[in-house]
């Protein structure tokens, strides 16, 4: 099982990026997933997740409205549109394969609003 995360970057707050998760090694279409990040010297925050078929959706309140989570089955690949950045929203951003827990993780992306 294979997840790597791109997009990440430096932008200016208000800005936006699409973060991107490639997955492989499972398949894919069987499994919900999800964002997490975790900011400087803080702990694992939950993003959003969605559900395998991709028409079901969840986000941390902090989020809401402004991030976006998507999947496309066909390429293997969960997405996050982040809109409307804040310099609180600093930090790495994992994918992660969720299956009870969160059982795989990719390596991580780094975002900085600055």
């Amino acid at each position: 099982v294979q997840l790597v995360e791109s997009g990440g970057g430096l932008v200016q707050p208000g800005g936006s990026l699409k973060l991107s998760c490639a997955t492989s090694g499972f398949t894919f279409d069987d499994f919900g997933m999800a964002w997490i990040r975790q900011a400087p010297g803080k702990g694992l925050e939950y993003i959003s997740s969605i559900n395998s078929g991709g028409d079901r959706t969840y986000y941390a309140d902090s989020v809401k409205g402004r991030f976006t989570i998507s999947r496309d089955n066909a390429k293997n690949a969960l997405y996050l549109q982040m809109n409307s950045l804040k310099v609180e929203d600093t930090a790495v951003y994992f994918c992660a394969r969720a299956w009870g827990t969160y059982d795989y993780w990719g390596q991580g992306t780094q975002v900085t609003v600055s």
